[in-house]
């Protein structure tokens, strides 16, 4: 679709072209601001999409197990629940549903904290690292394969603008005015 007009641009796959997405809301005269914002938001959608549905074919997994894993393997001397929780930004009850769920399939497992009796870490077995390690690199393959209709230069243009839109968000959430 071109940014101005909602019209079908001839390169777009048909696929895309079909899809009824957040973007269908924008109009001509709404806000540029608003149009890149549901631009952004419909790309994000759609590449979400296909990572969700790679690892449910390809693993049978989800993309919430695939982010704990991912959290574990960064962490190879593990991290609390409350860490991880914080790390993913979803609920202790959440990440423990999750957690529950690789143990039973031996990926993930407890671990008594020496420093706090009290508490435990989740670390990956070495089955959960293997298996990490083969959904990471399917992972990495899909989103080159969907970031390939940009070249080089213009997916190092796209991280310049977003890091930039990054900065000003966070100055912003710290009470600066960007």
């Amino acid at each position: 679709m071109t940014l101005a007009s909602n019209t079908p641009a001839p390169e777009d796959p048909p696929d895309l072209l079909e899809t009824i997405d957040h973007e269908t809301r924008a109009t001509d005269d709404d806000h540029e601001a608003l149009r890149v914002w549901l631009r952004l938001l419909t790309c994000t959608n759609i590449v979400e999409s296909r990572l969700r549905t790679g690892l449910r074919t390809s693993y049978d997994s989800t993309l919430p197990r695939f982010d704990l894993m991912a959290q574990l393997d960064r962490h190879p001397d593990g991290l609390k629940m409350r860490e991880l929780s914080r790390r993913l930004m979803v609920t202790g009850g959440n990440v423990t549903g999750l957690t529950d769920k690789l143990v039973e399939e031996g990926l993930v497992e407890r671990r008594d904290d020496p420093r706090d009796r009290r508490a435990y870490t989740v670390h990956l077995t070495p089955e959960g690292k293997r298996l990490f390690r083969k959904m990471a690199g399917a992972h990495e393959q899909w989103v080159i394969d969907l970031f390939a209709g940009l070249d080089h230069g213009e997916k190092m243009q796209m991280l310049e603008l977003l890091n930039r839109l990054k900065r000003h968000l966070g100055q912003m959430e710290n009470g600066g005015n960007a």
